[in-house]
């Protein structure tokens, strides 16, 4: 599914304007890209899951083309970890 499905999905059920239903889908994505730049920053939908920020350690790879060794820095990436709900239902 697409934002532009999900927000004709979302306009569809909620009996408003996809543009109003836009404006909400990009103030959620808003809201939980600033809440996730917090230091120890977490979102939590209860029964649909929560997204949090991992720290990932610097790391040696290959590179697949040449098979030389490189090294890969540390970074935080965001961890999705699916509700119990959304589990059940899928």
């Amino acid at each position: 599914m697409t934002k532009t499905e999900l927000i004709e999905a979302m306009a569809k059920d909620a009996g408003i304007p996809k543009t109003k239903a836009s404006a909400a889908l990009d103030a959620f994505m808003d809201g939980v890209t600033q809440a996730l730049k917090k230091k120890d920053g977490k979102v939590t939908l209860v029964g649909f899951g929560s997204f949090s920020v991992v720290r990932r350690k610097a790391r040696k790879g290959r590179n697949p083309q040449t098979g030389a060794a490189i090294k890969i820095a540390a970074k935080n990436v965001v961890k999705f970890t699916v509700g119990k709900k959304l589990k059940e239902s899928v």
